[in-house]
């Protein structure tokens, strides 16, 4: 089975790791995988061809000059072309719209797309009908979760054959009690702070998505309740300088730490007392799994996919987007309980195991293509 993969990339997000661990767990199955990443001029994402190559993942990049780029559809015609594969797997507006076309141009009929987020633009008539005429020609579809499915059924006229559910799952190594130990000191020393310090920490994008002012709101109202209390935000983006000025207008300057954006996101949450997710929507959240694999309680919205990750009570909590009180409380909460905070991590540590693994998001996507090979 030889399968062309396409996303366009402007940096290393959710659907990007996702992709990385597909593509790599697909070729350890014996799939021919292969990935064509569309840049901007810009922006070569020279990361990203390193981090596939770095994973044994064939990659190449075409270079996307505009949103409407003729001149790319020939391009691609002619990569896919060389690789002749039996499907395409399209990632992302811009490859979804270039990768379909361009497989038909090449003579492939079979095309999946993967669906990744419900994003804000998808709701406006010009993309409800883009997405209706595509999900007509499409052989198959996967939705990163249920509510994206039926978002995709009910938004953009997805028929209810041609999508199937496959969550992500994400590659983990238990860490042990001192190794957890370890980096709680770590993180406390590098940013200067008592060994018992309480940290909230945020793994996100600094766009309007992540909910973050709501965050910042909340801290505010538990700063004399919670004097340990810090709030940690790892991440970069368009909105850095105005939630810098927000964190200082709400006197929590000294209380909330930016370490921009970090390569090791993912074991650092080892040293965090929780992981705060107030996003106001969301495909799926890798960072709830990684979260999970270090076994940290997670405080989310009730929005996306959130709820089939979290199971409320158990291994967090959930609060409905922008309702600072309730994301307070559930932040008071467990600050206050440490034993509740552990029982909650280790929860989410056998569900992750249980639910979302690499070897189950694999098979998943494999039996989509076995099905869409055997049916068109």
């Amino acid at each position: 089975m030889r399968v062309v993969h396409i996303i366009k990339v402007t940096r290393i997000s959710g659907a990007e790791r996702h992709l990385l661990l597909l593509l790599a767990g697909l070729i350890q199955r014996g799939v021919d995988a292969r990935l064509v990443i569309l840049v901007e001029r810009d922006k070569p994402m020279d990361d990203m061809l390193a981090e596939a190559r770095n994973r044994e993942i064939p990659v190449s990049r075409l270079v996307i000059r505009r949103d409407y780029d003729i001149a790319l559809l020939w391009r691609l015609r002619a990569r896919l072309r060389d690789h002749k594969p039996d499907l395409v797997h399209t990632h992302l507006v811009h490859a979804d719209l270039y990768g379909y076309f361009a497989a038909r141009a090449a003579g492939i009929t079979r095309v999946i797309s993967s669906r990744h987020n419900d994003d804000q633009f998808r709701y406006r008539p010009r993309w409800r009908r883009i997405n209706r005429s595509l999900w007509r020609w499409y052989a198959g579809g996967i939705a990163i979760s249920d509510s994206i499915r039926q978002f995709a059924i009910k938004i953009e006229g997805a028929p209810v054959e041609k999508i199937t559910v496959v969550h992500y799952g994400i590659d983990f190594e238990w860490l042990g009690d001192d190794e957890i130990d370890a980096v709680r000191r770590q993180l406390r020393s590098d940013l200067g702070l008592e060994s018992d310090a309480l940290l909230l920490g945020m793994v996100c994008r600094l766009v309007e998505q992540k909910g973050i002012p709501y965050a910042l709101e909340a801290m505010r109202r538990l700063r004399a309740q919670f004097p340990r209390a810090h709030l940690i935000i790892a991440g970069d983006g368009e909105m850095a300088d105005e939630l810098r000025r927000l964190a200082s207008a709400l006197g929590i300057a000294d209380r909330t730490h930016w370490l921009g954006w970090r390569g090791d996101a993912a074991d650092l949450m080892a040293a965090f007392d929780l992981l705060l997710v107030p996003s106001l929507w969301e495909g799926f959240g890798l960072v709830l799994l990684e979260a999970m694999a270090r076994r940290v309680p997670v405080i989310a919205s009730r929005v996306g996919a959130i709820s089939e990750v979290i199971v409320h009570g158990e291994t967090g909590i959930l609060v409905e987007p922008r309702d600072v009180p309730a994301l307070a409380g559930a932040m008071a909460r467990l600050l206050d309980d440490r034993a509740l905070r552990k029982y909650m991590g280790l929860l989410g540590a056998a569900r992750l195991e249980e639910r979302f693994s690499i070897a189950r998001m694999v098979a998943g996507t494999i039996a989509v293509y076995e099905r869409v090979l055997e049916t068109n």
